[in-house]
């Protein structure tokens, strides 16, 4: 592996791996009840701050291209991943969502013709093991509804993943980042505002942990997120989302003194051979055809 690819899969891990910060953020720090307010507070200031800086706004195909990017990857991802959260344990939900990188395999074949190998999708299935063992309890119930929220959002991350590779946008990865979080976050408008009540007044950690969920969960994450897009393998970058869960286990048991047993610890193993797995994939040599 090249030292080149070595440094853009750490800079790209590091996005999931900041994003296994937000369940602590969000419980400790934000008032709760407001998941599609507290989703739109995330996306839309950093996208405007962001729009800001870079100064240039989309033009021509990349008006409609921005705003579908902006809703598979933002506001549809988040909305169908509160509706599964809700409605399902914890664990059940992490686990259905852990179904991304395989479906990103099937659509890089689709979009992409990216060959679908063998050793992928054994390191996407472990990776969903791995998951389990991290979140999944005993008796955990199912509900449908849950599932099939679950299921969309991941069908909906990963063709945000593939489309973001597939369509390549003329633009540096800080200025994809401002249009599709400006974009996700005005779709996520008038959800929050139809659907919860108003905000009660926010406290300083209120206010604390809004400006890092957006600034760091949302904008300097999903910049490396596009960059590691941009010159990677949809299918290597996918699989680093397992990390995420792992970041949140570990962040329990450290910050909030929350218990890690064997079974969580061997999770945790599993993630990394599964992460592992998928890189090794990637390398393996294509096959050329036969001369006739």
């Amino acid at each position: 592996m090249s030292s080149s690819r070595t440094v853009d899969l750490a800079l790209t891990a590091l996005a999931p791996a900041i994003w296994g910060s937000t369940y602590l953020v969000t419980t400790e720090y934000l008032p709760s009840g407001y998941p599609l307010t507290v989703a739109m507070l995330r996306a839309l200031p950093a996208g405007l701050l962001l729009l800001l800086i870079v100064r240039r706004l989309p033009d021509g195909i990349w008006w409609p291209r921005t705003f579908v990017l902006g809703a598979l990857n933002f506001s549809f991802f988040w909305a169908m991943l509160f509706v599964s959260a809700y409605r399902l344990p914890g664990g059940v939900a992490a686990t259905v969502g852990a179904v991304q990188p395989l479906i990103v395999i099937l659509l890089s074949r689709v979009f992409l013709g990216s060959p679908i190998r063998l050793l992928s999708v054994v390191a996407g299935l472990a990776g969903i093991a791995g998951v389990a063992l991290l979140v999944l309890t005993p008796g955990a119930a199912l509900d449908p509804l849950g599932v099939l929220a679950g299921l969309a959002g991941a069908v909906s991350m990963a063709f945000g993943t593939v489309l973001s590779r597939h369509w390549a946008p003329p633009v540096p990865p800080l200025t994809f980042t401002a249009w599709q979080l400006a974009a996700g976050g005005l779709m996520l408008v008038p959800a929050a505002l139809f659907f919860e009540p108003s905000l009660p007044p926010l406290t300083t950690a209120n206010v604390l942990g809004l400006a890092y969920l957006g600034l760091v969960g949302a904008a300097f994450t999903y910049l490396l997120w596009f960059r590691g897009l941009s010159r990677l393998e949809p299918s290597a970058v996918s699989p680093l989302g397992f990390l995420s869960p792992v970041v949140a286990i570990l962040l329990g048991w450290g910050v909030l003194g929350e218990q890690l047993t064997p079974v969580q610890a061997l999770g945790i193993l599993v993630v990394f051979v599964s992460v592992w797995l998928s890189q090794r994939a990637q390398l393996a040599p294509k096959v050329r055809p036969a001369r006739a």
